[in-house]
């Protein structure tokens, strides 16, 4: 589901609904004009543009909340990953290999996430192999002193969490926005600009509203849309903090 198809295909509705109103509305009789009959009209479009305006509230809050979470974990990772490299540096010279194994796997991580000049989509299935191969090395540490026992404890832990957060980050590429939710406010958002086309003179001015309007609703869905897809949209969530992570690690 496309962002922008869909925001395009919302405004071909919208301006679709804004025509067939005021050509419907020349062929009105006179008694169906009067300000009885308008009043009507607004009774019935207030109430359904206010189930339109909770539900559009809802989605916001919805592709809003799964954006931010995703982003949250990043930066959660981005900062376990600097730590755990420090935990590592402690420990001393004996981590230095796993050290570079471990940046080998960020950057394979880095790359995978935002494939940034090669052309290719984002992959966001978690490297298992890699990720297993570290921790097996990581497990095969030997301290011989009771600090190098915590520290590797605290190591492990640290690994562990950026795996979680690793698995988290692609268990939430699900869509947050539910097609049916999205259709029938799309119906409402059709419906109410084809009775604003019944109320509205049939005059320049009033058309160029009504557009104006169907290009802002189909804007605002297409916003929604693109939050969430936080990691492939327009405002994709930024690998700044993750490449400030990778450049802090051991070369």
């Amino acid at each position: 589901m496309r962002p922008a198809y869909v925001a395009l295909f919302l405004l071909s509705g919208l301006c679709i609904a804004i025509l067939l109103g005021m050509f419907i509305r020349r062929r009105l009789p006179d008694h169906h004009l009067g300000e009885e009959t308008f009043d009507a009209i607004k009774l019935a479009i207030g109430l359904v543009a206010t189930m339109t305006a909770l539900l559009l509230g809802f989605l916001i809050n919805s592709a809003k909340g799964s954006y931010d979470a995703s982003r949250t974990n990043v930066l959660q990772m981005s900062a376990k990953i600097m730590f755990l490299d420090r935990v590592l540096a402690y420990y001393g010279p004996e981590a230095d290999a796993l050290r570079h194994q471990f940046r080998d796997s960020v950057e394979g991580m880095m790359h995978d996430l935002w494939p940034d000049g090669s052309g290719s989509p984002p992959h966001f299935d978690p490297d298992t192999k890699t990720g297993n191969a570290f921790f097996n090395s990581l497990q095969a540490l030997a301290p011989g002193s009771e600090s190098g026992k915590n520290i590797k404890h605290e190591a492990v832990a640290l690994a562990i969490e950026i795996g979680q957060l690793r698995t988290l980050i692609f268990s939430q590429l699900a869509p947050s926005i539910s097609e049916s939710l999205l259709f029938i406010i799309s119906f409402w958002l059709v419906i109410i600009f084809f009775n604003f086309s019944l109320l509205s003179p049939p005059n320049a001015t009033a058309m160029t509203a009504m557009l104006t309007s169907a290009v802002s609703i189909s804007g605002a869905i297409f916003l929604i849309l693109e939050l969430d897809r936080p990691f492939t949209g327009a405002f994709k969530i930024s690998g700044e903090s993750l490449l400030n992570a990778l450049n802090h690690l051991i070369k």
